[in-house]
């Protein structure tokens, strides 16, 4: 049988102050935790479209870089993207390879070097082969 609603209030019904202080600590040690984790994940994202970005651009100068013939040593320069890139050529030295005098290439170091607005960079080198003048 049913028991009938008593009219009279129990004493140990419901939270006590501590009960609710321990409750809003954890709430809001897990909602600092959300938000930490939000933090990383939105700058992690910002780095990979930086990144993404720098790359998009080397590769784009990589691929337009003027044949073997027209790239002479120095420096070139420009914008591309909003970023900023350098190419330097020089002759290549180093590793330990010798010189071979009489071989029909020459090798060239290229150095890419692209920096976003900011300021965050990428560099980029690599070897090519230039055909030696013949005179």
């Amino acid at each position: 049988m049913p028991r009938a609603p008593s009219s009279h209030h129990d004493p140990t019904a419901g939270f006590t102050l501590v009960e609710v202080l321990v409750a809003l600590a954890v709430v809001s040690i897990s909602l600092v935790a959300i938000g930490s984790v939000m933090a990383t994940t939105s700058r992690g994202v910002r780095s990979l479209e930086q990144h993404v970005s720098l790359m998009e651009s080397a590769r784009t100068i990589a691929t337009n870089l003027p044949p073997r013939a027209q790239l002479t040593a120095g420096s070139l320069t420009g914008d591309i993207y909003g970023n900023r890139w350098r190419i330097d050529v020089a002759p290549f030295v180093g590793g330990g390879i010798p010189v071979v005098p009489d071989s029909q290439w020459l090798p060239q170091t290229i150095r890419v070097r692209v920096q976003s607005p900011t300021g965050a960079v990428l560099g980029l080198e690599t070897v090519r082969l230039q055909r030696r003048r013949t005179e």
